[in-house]
This record gives C-alpha cells, sequence and structure tokens, in this order.
C-alpha cells in the first residue's frame, strides 16, 4: 500500500490508461463487465462539481476583494475563450479542406445516424436561462453557468457587505477546503476509474468504424493536439512566459481523466485540483475560469465542427473516440487560460508551478 501511495498520482493515472487499452483489446466486448468501476468513478466526481463550484467560486469573489479586479479576470478570460474558439474553428476548416477527409470514404458499414433537427432556442432564451430563478433547482439540475452567475453575485453580496459579511465568508472558505479534501479522496479513485473505462471503450466501441474513418479520426486528434500543444503552449509561453513542461506536467491528470469520461463537467473538480495545487493558480481565478471553461470553452469541439462540416457525413460509431480527444482539448484549455489569467492579474505561486511536488 505504502509502495502505491508512493507513486505520484499523475503515473498511477497515466499507468492505468495505457493498460487499460491493452486489458481492453485483449479482452474485447467482456470488458464491458468492469465498466461500472468506471460509471462509479465519473458518478463520485460529478458529486463533487456543484458543492466544488458554489462554495470555491463564492469564496474566491469574495477573497479578490475588488470588484474592479473581478471585472478583469472575467474580460480577459472571455477573451481568451473567445479567440482561441475562433481559431480552432479555422483550424478545422482548413485541415478539412486540405486533406478533404470524406473523399474515398466508403460509409456502407458505418452506422450512420439522421441529422438532428436544428435548435430552435433564440438568443433571448439562451439570456434568459442564465439567470438561475431557483437556485436550488439550478444545483439539481447541475446547470452550471446559472450556478457561476448565483455564486457570483452571492461572493459580490458579501463584497458589498464588508464586516458584516465576515461571519459568512467564513464559512464559504470552510466549505471551499472541506470541498477541497472531499476532492482529495475521490482522486485517489481516478487510476481505477480510468482503467475501468479505457478498457470498456478500446474492447466494445466502435473499432470497425475507426478503421473505415481512420482519416478523419486522424485529423481530429491531429487538430486537437495541434491546440494543446501549438496554441495552449505559445499561450503559456508568450502570453503567462511560463515553463511549457511545468505547465502540461501540472494538469496530466486532468487531461487522463477528461480523455477517460470524455466529460468537461466530470472532470472539473480535477481540473480544479491540478490549477491549483500543481499550477499555483489562485483559488479565486482558478474557480471562476475552469468552472466559465468547463460551460462556454469548447475548442476541441469547434476544431471538430469546422472539420466535420466538410466531411458532411454523421458518425455515430466513432464518436466516443473523438468526443474523449475533443474533451481533452477543452480541459486543457480551461486551465491555459486560467494560468493566463492568473499571470495577468498576479493571482498565481510560480514557485508552486516550476516545483515537482504535484498531486
Amino acid at each position: 500500500m505504502k509502495t502505491w501511495f508512493a507513486i505520484p498520482l499523475w503515473q498511477r493515472v497515466i499507468g492505468a490508461l495505457i493498460l487499460g487499452i491493452i486489458v481492453g483489446r485483449l479482452w474485447g466486448p467482456d470488458a464491458e463487465s468492469i465498466k461500472i468501476i468506471g460509471d462509479i468513478f465519473i458518478a463520485a466526481i460529478k458529486m463533487l462539481v456543484v458543492p466544488l463550484i458554489f462554495f470555491s467560486l463564492v469564496a474566491g469573489v469574495a477573497a479578490i476583494g475588488d470588484l474592479r479586479k473581478l471585472g478583469a479576470v472575467g474580460g480577459r478570460a472571455m477573451l481568451l475563450f473567445v479567440v482561441t474558439g475562433q481559431i480552432s474553428v479555422w483550424l478545422g476548416l482548413f485541415l478539412g479542406t486540405v486533406i478533404a477527409p470524406g473523399s474515398g470514404v466508403d460509409t456502407s458499414a458505418i452506422e450512420l445516424g439522421s441529422v438532428p433537427e436544428p435548435n430552435e432556442t433564440t438568443w433571448r432564451q439562451m439570456v434568459l436561462e442564465i439567470v438561475p430563478q431557483s437556485p436550488v433547482q439550478v444545483m439539481a439540475d447541475v446547470n452550471v453557468l446559472p450556478l457561476i452567475v448565483f455564486s457570483v453575485l452571492l461572493g459580490i453580496g458579501i463584497l458589498m457587505a464588508k464586516e458584516d459579511g465576515g461571519p459568512v465568508q467564513k464559512v464559504f472558505d470552510s466549505g471551499a477546503v472541506v470541498m477541497q479534501k472531499v476532492t482529495i479522496l475521490v482522486m485517489e479513485l481516478t487510476p481505477f476509474g480510468v482503467f475501468a473505462l479505457m478498457a470498456w471503450v478500446a474492447g466494445t466501441l466502435g473499432f470497425d468504424a475507426l478503421i473505415a474513418l481512420s482519416k478523419l479520426v486522424a485529423l481530429n486528434y491531429a487538430g486537437c493536439l495541434l491546440i494543446i500543444f501549438v496554441m495552449y503552449s505559445a499561450m503559456i509561453k508568450f502570453l503567462a512566459k511560463l515553463p511549457v513542461r511545468d505547465f502540461f506536467r501540472g494538469i496530466i491528470d486532468a487531461m487522463a481523466v477528461s480523455y477517460s469520461t470524455a466529460s468537461s463537467n466530470a472532470t472539473l473538480p480535477v481540473t480544479l485540483r491540478c490549477a491549483e495545487r500543481n499550477l499555483g493558480v489562485s483559488n479565486s481565478v482558478a474557480s471562476f475560469v475552469i468552472a466559465l471553461g468547463a460551460t462556454i470553452n469548447m475548442n476541441g469541439t469547434a476544431m471538430y465542427l469546422g472539420l466535420a462540416t466538410l466531411f458532411g457525413a454523421q458518425i455515430f460509431g466513432v464518436d466516443r473516440i473523438m468526443d474523449m480527444m475533443r474533451t481533452t482539448t477543452n480541459v486543457s484549455g480551461d486551465a491555459a487560460v486560467a494560468t493566463t489569467v492568473a499571470v495577468m492579474t498576479g493571482e498565481i505561486d510560480t514557485g508552486e508551478m516550476i516545483s515537482a511536488d504535484d498531486v
């Protein structure tokens, strides 16, 4: 047992991911029998999403102590999310135009689905849905964006109350610390959950279709890797002026969990923990930017949509396999934007980031 815990968590996670792929390919479809372990892991980290965002974001906003600084954090984060999203779309369109992944593909063995009906939600409805009519209902539905709005408003209210808001702020500060400790406990399940999920994916999902659509899948992965290792690296090196290697070492757990779960929201507690503990981003910036990014940052999806638009087919057999990579791209972007904004606003401990003492 001591030997197990002596190994850094990120190494255990990567080992479990690789071992899961090997076991899944050897085991085949019967690997689905252990998927329940992965489902338990996903349920455990989803359990953390609402209380972690709520306590951390309220405590973080109150800790900023200055509404102008809060505006600076939010404005810069939004700008970075919009710019990186636009670049991702252009990259997908460029790759689709140059490589033409749909040419010569035999779709006879591929499960094709009908094109879904367009979303008829108006912009007025979208804006209205951001405002939480019932905070309790928002928490029950795990609706992250209105939860962010309510948490930020509550944090601003504590700031405006000044001394009278002190007792309430202490409650949220304590709650944030407690949720961080609970997150540490749940993260110890990560290697087992990742192993089970990767074995299930490798053993049961879409490999016949994967071969037939190898060009599209390869382009999806190539585009996501370009976003992660070129665009995000440039952001960390030139905007944040921090070591790129230390950044990726710090978020390796979040990348592995996002790849295996294919869910930004499910990965959110791990991303928060990595940003604060490994990258040195302050709780106030990490909780706000990463929670916001889990909702609006879809760089991997934006790149894929640009690519798939030119491909011209809707494929379900390989959707999970490609979604895993898109989610990893999104989560990595959340951490990159949070780190860059933290540097811009002086809310980062660079000593913590370059330290090899990662969780």
